[in-house]
């Protein structure tokens, strides 16, 4: 995915820009401004911005989001920010943003929400989203119906951030087996990622 990034912490915009370059994505440009990242993503008409929303200087990184939406609808948003008041989420996701996560993500989390997002999903972390109502549930059948009880277990920790050597230990079950509950939630559940998982076990309240 070509990608601009624009966050005021210059330091952790190059490192997480040569990690996200060693997953396959390209760096387009790096901005340390709101005014900049919407200026990069008019030069360079990227496929997606990685955008906090707190600027120290100029505007904040909703009224970039609105920008970007408004006037580059093809550019993808990708909200990493530490800020994760219920309003500035609600904002974000009525601007249109395609995902929004917190920055105690690590790379590999981000690096898949990108590609997922690249996909043409939308990510959003369940403990931010966990602040506002639960979304009105898409017609049809409940898609954890199709989840056995013990990979409804799973979900469940998945959910909770618990991390595979947490599950196994818990579960007392092998890592072979963690993996084969894992990758038959995900193909149910049609999520390409835990974190995906996560967010669609979050809205159905578990």
């Amino acid at each position: 995915m070509r990608i601009v990034l624009c966050d005021d912490n210059r330091i952790l915009c190059e490192a997480l820009g040569n990690a996200l370059e060693s997953r396959g994505h390209q760096v387009l440009a790096i901005t340390t401004t709101a005014a900049d990242g919407i200026a990069a993503v008019g030069a360079h008409r990227p496929d997606g911005c990685i955008l906090d929303l707190r600027f120290s200087t100029g505007p904040d990184g909703l009224r970039a989001a609105q920008a970007i939406r408004d006037q580059y609808p093809d550019t993808r948003i990708l909200v990493l920010s530490g800020l994760s008041e219920p309003a500035a989420w609600s904002q974000a996701l009525r601007i249109g943003v395609a995902g929004f996560l917190r920055k105690d993500q690590n790379v590999a989390q981000i690096a898949d929400a990108l590609d997922l997002i690249a996909a043409g999903g939308s990510v959003f972390d369940p403990t931010v989203s966990r602040h506002r109502s639960t979304p009105p549930a898409r017609a049809g059948r409940d898609p954890l119906h199709v989840l056995s009880p013990r990979e409804k277990e799973v979900l469940r920790r998945i959910v909770a951030g618990q991390t595979t050597g947490q599950m196994t230990c818990e579960m007392n079950v092998a890592p072979s087996t963690l993996r084969s509950y894992v990758k038959n939630v995900l193909a149910k559940l049609g999520a390409h990622s835990r974190l995906q998982a996560a967010a669609l076990g979050s809205r159905k309240g578990l």
